[in-house]
C-alpha cells in the first residue's frame, strides 16, 4: 500500500530528507497531470527542502534548549528573578530614605507592613506547628484557669473602663449624653430580640468593645488620628485622578459646574480599582485577616462573618457574593447577620463620591471599619442563633474568586459593572429628590389650610427624631438639623443626606454666620462628626428591594427566609449607625480655637472663614457698648488693635457694637 511505502522510520527522521512530510511524491503527481510543467526536476525539489528542513531546525535548537532549561531550572530562575527585585527596591528603599526620610515615611510604614506579614506567612510555613507543640501546655494551663480568670479579666475591663469615662467626661460633661444614648440604643435593640433567652453576650461584648477600641484608636490617640487623616487625604489625592477621565470625555465646563459630571465618574473608578484589587487577590486577604479577627473573638461562623468584613470594602448585593456558594446552608440568624452587615456600611464605590462632596474621609473610613464588629454584635443581640449551623467550629472557608484572566480584563470589567451603579445613583436622585420636593408642596398645601407655615417632611423629621439626635451628643440648637439629615437617610437615601451635610459643612467653612433670622445655616463640627458616622451606612427603606433581589437571586429557594428577617436587619443596621454615632460624640474631642488675636494680626479681611467667623464672635462678646463709649473686656482691653478688629468684624458680620 502507499500508506505502508510512505511510513517514517527513526533512521529517515535523522537524515530528514526521506520524510514523507518533506518529500515531493504528491507534488510529482500534481505536476503529471499537468503535463508535468513544474520547472525543476524531482532530484532538485529534495534536495531543496531537505537542506530548508534541516537549516529550520538547527535554528530551532537554540530556543529548545533554552526552553528546556527554562523548565528544569523554574524554581531556581523564580528565586534569582525575585531576589534582583528585592536587591532593587532595597537600593531605591535605602536612596529614598536618606534623601528625604519625612517624604519616604509613607513608603517606610508600607514596606514595614509587607515584611512583617511575608516573614509571618514564612514563619507559620516554616515553624509554626513546632512552636504551638512548644505552647500546649501553656494552652492546657490557661483552659482550666479560664473559668475564673475570664471573670477576673471582665471585671478589670469594666473597672478600667469606669475609671476612664469619669477622669474624661469630667472635662466634658457633654460626652455622658452620648454615653446614655449607647445605652439606650443597645436596649433598644435587646428589647425587639426575637429570642431573648439565646443571646450570645459574648458576640455583643466583644463586638461593642472592638468597636468602642477601634473608635479610641481612630479618634483619642495622636497615631491612629495621624494615620486615618493621612489615609484620607491619599484617598482625596487619589479619586482625583478621576479628572483626567472624565475631562478628556466631558470636557473641563461640565465637571467643574455639572454634579453628574463630576461626581458619579469617582465611581467608575473606584470601581475598576477595586476590581483590579480582587484580581490580584489583595481584597481577599484584607477581608481574610479582617473577618479571622472577628470570628476568633466573637465566636461568629466563618460564613457570616465573612460577608460582615467583605461590607467594609464592597456593596450590599457585592458582600454576599463572596459566600455564594453558602448561602443554601445558612441559618436565619447567619443570613440576618449578612444583611445586617449590608445595611450597617457604605460601599468603597460610593464613599469616593461622599469624599468629592467635602465629607471628611477618616470619618468615613473608621465608621465603616466600627460598623464592622458592631453589626455583628447587634445582629446577635436582634436575632440570636437558636438553629444548629453547619459551619459552627469550621476555621474558614474558601472566598470565590472573579473570572477574570488578566489585569485588563478586571479593569474593564470593574468599569463596565459601574455603570448600572452609576445609573441607579442618578436614577434614585432624580427620583428622590422629585419625590421629596412633592412631599414638601403636598405638605405646605395642608399646613396653609390651618395657618401652618413652612411645613415639610424635613420638619417633620426634625420633631420626631430629635430626641435621638440629642442623645447622639449633637447640642440641641443643632439636634433638629442633625435630625433631618436622620430622617433624609432613613426614608430616603442617604446620598441626599450627606448632600445636605456637605452644604451645611461648606456654610461653616465659607464663615457664613449661624443664624439667618430663624434659620440655622450650618452645625458645630462636633455635630458635623456624629452626623457622619450616623449617615454611613445603606439603611433605608430603598435598601430593603435591592436586598430582596440581589439575595433571591442568588438563593431563590431562600426568598422567603430572606423577607422574614429583613425588617428586623433593617432596624438592626439603622442602630449600628446611630451606635457609631454615639460613640464619636463620646470619643470626639474638639478643636481649639487658639489665640484669636494672633490669628487677626496676620488674617486677611477680604474673605470670611469659620476661624474668622469664631473670632469676631468672641470680639463681638467682649465688646461693650454704654453711653456711646466702647470699651473691651478679658484679653481684648489690653489691646490697642482690637476698634480696628471689630471695625473688620463689622464689615462682615452684623452685631449690636458694630
Amino acid at each position: 500500500l502507499e500508506m505502508e511505502e510512505n511510513q517514517i522510520t527513526l533512521d529517515n527522521l535523522k537524515r530528514g530528507i526521506d520524510n514523507p512530510a518533506f518529500s515531493s511524491m504528491g507534488d510529482e503527481r500534481v505536476c503529471e497531470r499537468f503535463d508535468g510543467s513544474c520547472g525543476e526536476s524531482e532530484e532538485e525539489r529534495i534536495e531543496g527542502e531537505g537542506r530548508f528542513s534541516y537549516y529550520y531546525r538547527k535554528a530551532l535548537q537554540p530556543a529548545a534548549k533554552a526552553k528546556h532549561f527554562c523548565r528544569t531550572h523554574a524554581k531556581m530562575l523564580r528565586r534569582v528573578f525575585l531576589g534582583l527585585l528585592g536587591v532593587a527596591y532595597l537600593c531605591y528603599f535605602i536612596a529614598a530614605c536618606w534623601l528625604n526620610f519625612q517624604r519616604a515615611l509613607a513608603l517606610v510604614v508600607m514596606t514595614a507592613v509587607v515584611v512583617f506579614f511575608t516573614c509571618w506567612s514564612l514563619f507559620k510555613k516554616h515553624c509554626g506547628a513546632k512552636v504551638l507543640q512548644l505552647f500546649i501546655p501553656v494552652w492546657k494551663c490557661f483552659q482550666k484557669s479560664w473559668p475564673w480568670l475570664k471573670w477576673l479579666l471582665w471585671v478589670a475591663l469594666l473597672g478600667g473602663l469606669i475609671v476612664w469615662l469619669v477622669l474624661d467626661t469630667a472635662r466634658n460633661p457633654k460626652q455622658l449624653i452620648s454615653l446614655a444614648g449607647f445605652c439606650f440604643l443597645v436596649l433598644f435593640v435587646f428589647a425587639f430580640s426575637k429570642h431573648h433567652g439565646a443571646v450570645s453576650w459574648r458576640a455583643v461584648f466583644w463586638g461593642l468593645g472592638l468597636q468602642f477600641l477601634f473608635g479610641l484608636f481612630v479618634l483619642r490617640t495622636t497615631p491612629g488620628t495621624q494615620a486615618f487623616q493621612w489615609l484620607g487625604d491619599q484617598i482625596q489625592v487619589f479619586l482625583s485622578y478621576t479628572t483626567a477621565g472624565s475631562s478628556f470625555v466631558f470636557g473641563n465646563t461640565l465637571i467643574e459646574e455639572v454634579f453628574a459630571f463630576q461626581t458619579l465618574p469617582i465611581v467608575v473608578f473606584f470601581s475598576c480599582v477595586m476590581s483590579i484589587l480582587y484580581y490580584l487577590g489583595i481584597m481577599q486577604w484584607l477581608i481574610v485577616k479582617i473577618s479571622w479577627l472577628l470570628q476568633v473573638s466573637m465566636g461568629t461562623t466563618p460564613t457570616e462573618t465573612l460577608s460582615v468584613a467583605g461590607n467594609i470594602f464592597v456593596g450590599q448585593t457585592e458582600a454576599p457574593l463572596l459566600i455564594r456558594p453558602y448561602l443554601t446552608d445558612m441559618t436565619r440568624s447567619e443570613i440576618h447577620a449578612v444583611i445586617t452587615g449590608g445595611f450597617s456600611t457604605i460601599a468603597g464605590s460610593v464613599m469616593g463620591a461622599y469624599i468629592s462632596f467635602g465629607i471628611d474621609a477618616a470619618s468615613l473610613i473608621a465608621a465603616s471599619v466600627m460598623a464592622a464588629p458592631c453589626a455583628l454584635a447587634m445582629s446577635k443581640l436582634m436575632y440570636p442563633e437558636v438553629e444548629e449551623s453547619k459551619f459552627k467550629g469550621k476555621r474558614s472557608i474558601s472566598l470565590s474568586s472573579g473570572e477574570e484572566r488578566n489585569v485588563l480584563e478586571a479593569a474593564s470589567n470593574g468599569a463596565a459593572a459601574s455603570v448600572g451603579l452609576v445609573a441607579n445613583i442618578a436614577a434614585n436622585l432624580i427620583a428622590f429628590l422629585a419625590v421629596l420636593e412633592f412631599i414638601n408642596a403636598a405638605l405646605r398645601w395642608f399646613g396653609e389650610m390651618v395657618d401652618i407655615e413652612g411645613l415639610s417632611f424635613q420638619m417633620i423629621c426634625s420633631y420626631i427624631l430629635m430626641p435621638l439626635a440629642f442623645l447622639m451628643g449633637a447640642d440641641w440648637a443643632d439636634s433638629p438639623l442633625v435630625a433631618e439629615l436622620l430622617g433624609i437617610k432613613i426614608f430616603l437615601n442617604e446620598f441626599v443626606a450627606y448632600q445636605q451635610l456637605a452644604t451645611y459643612k461648606k456654610n461653616r467653612l465659607s464663615g457664613l454666620e449661624e443664624w439667618n433670622g430663624n434659620q440655622k445655616q450650618w452645625i458645630s463640627e462636633r455635630a458635623e462628626i456624629i452626623s457622619t458616622f450616623a449617615l454611613c451606612g445603606f439603611a433605608n427603606l430603598s435598601s430593603i428591594g435591592i436586598v430582596l433581589g440581589g439575595l433571591t437571586s442568588m438563593v431563590p429557594h431562600r426568598k422567603g427566609d430572606i423577607a422574614s428577617v429583613v425588617l428586623r436587619a433593617l432596624l438592626a443596621g439603622i442602630c449600628v449607625s446611630m451606635l457609631n454615632a454615639c460613640l464619636a460624640g463620646l470619643l470626639h474631642v474638639p478643636t481649639e480655637l487658639g489665640d484669636c488675636a494672633r490669628f487677626f494680626s496676620t488674617a486677611n479681611f477680604s474673605s470670611t472663614s469659620y476661624t474668622v467667623y469664631m473670632c469676631c464672635k468672641e470680639l463681638f462678646a467682649s465688646s461693650v457698648l454704654q453711653n456711646g463709649t466702647l470699651s473691651f473686656t478679658g484679653t481684648w482691653a489690653s489691646l490697642a488693635e482690637s476698634a480696628l478688629y471689630l471695625r473688620q468684624c463689622c464689615g462682615h458680620y452684623n452685631y449690636t457694637s458694630c
